[in-house]
């Protein structure tokens, strides 16, 4: 029996028109976008659909903007009464997939991720830390890249995204030292990213108490399938687990390719990438060339695997 998990990207997928032309056909993907403008008190959408790419790309913005396509294209599935059988999202994206489950209210997630995203930003000072993206070398040698610049600063994995591709974070000098070191280890590719703040590192601790903070302030209750956490690469269902694997995933790795194998193991064999961008689908190709991936970001799209869906729920 085919088993169906929706996978949500997280910061970095973001771009100028994401979910436009949802909002302009879809009256539940307008109320989405409007309700996200009222919760937050400003106009998200119109950053959103006309910029400028440098106010969508500050963190605080990035984040509750992705939470809302996303969660925009998901009101589709379920008003055609398709649920999957098990979600995941990438940092950002596991709000979006406990959105999915019902263990998260949208209002309630969104301005969460307003918060998250100011406090991450805040946690270390501008131009003091960044993340690079190391290619063709396997986790141990990114461990050992690091391991061997740490004598420079505070230098982690971030994002073991695939076999292939992993993500590393901290303070510049010891980050720009390790790339250096994956380079003489034969890395086909090794680059700083352009990012505003160093993602899942040790440096983030400081954001777990305030971000706990802020969980006690809302209701996060069982999610109604399992959602696979970043931190662990396991299925959850339980609130007060959940609600601990938020507040871990900010200062720790993100297991994506673990959480993909995971899925495949309770029998996914179809992946629907609900959001902006195709990396996670990327990903997936890597990780298992025999999974069938969709990709949902706009109306066509959207309208070719809400067809392949139905079949496929119908066959199941």
């Amino acid at each position: 029996m085919s088993a169906v998990a929706f996978i949500f990207p997280g910061q970095g997928a973001q771009y100028i028109g994401m979910g436009k032309d949802l909002y302009q056909n879809l009256p539940e993907a307008k109320e989405v976008f409007d309700s996200a403008d009222r919760v937050l008190g400003f106009g998200l959408k119109r950053i959103i659909f006309e910029g400028p790419e440098e106010r969508l790309a500050q963190t605080e913005v990035t984040q509750p903007a992705i939470l809302t396509v996303s969660t925009a294209m998901l009101r589709q599935f379920e008003k055609h009464g398709i649920k999957p059988d098990m979600a995941a999202g990438l940092s950002l994206g596991e709000y979006s997939a406990l959105i999915a489950a019902g263990s998260m209210d949208f209002e309630d997630a969104v301005a969460l991720a307003q918060k998250r995203g100011r406090y991450m930003q805040s946690a270390v000072p501008l131009n003091t830390g960044t993340m690079a993206a190391i290619i063709g070398l396997d986790k141990e040698s990114i461990e050992e890249c690091c391991r061997r610049a740490s004598h420079r600063g505070v230098v982690e994995p971030a994002n073991y995204n695939c076999a292939c591709q992993t993500a590393i974070s901290g303070e510049r000098e010891a980050v720009a030292v390790a790339v250096e070191i994956a380079r003489d280890m034969g890395a086909r590719r090794a680059v700083i990213l352009p990012v505003s703040a160093p993602f899942h590192c040790s440096l983030l601790r400081p954001v777990e108490d305030k971000l706990e903070r802020e969980l006690e302030k809302i209701l996060i209750t069982d999610a109604s399938f399992p959602v696979i956490a970043n931190v662990t690469a396991m299925e959850e269902t339980r609130s007060e687990r959940i609600k601990r694997n938020l507040i871990k995933q900010v200062s720790n790795p993100v297991q994506w390719e673990e959480s993909v194998r995971r899925m495949l193991a309770l029998g996914a064999d179809t992946f629907v990438e609900i959001g902006p961008g195709k990396t996670l689908s990327g990903f997936i190709k890597k990780i298992d060339k025999g999974a069938t991936v969709m990709n949902i970001e706009n109306m066509e799209t959207l309208e070719v695997a809400l067809k392949a869906l139905e079949g496929i729920k119908c066959l199941s």
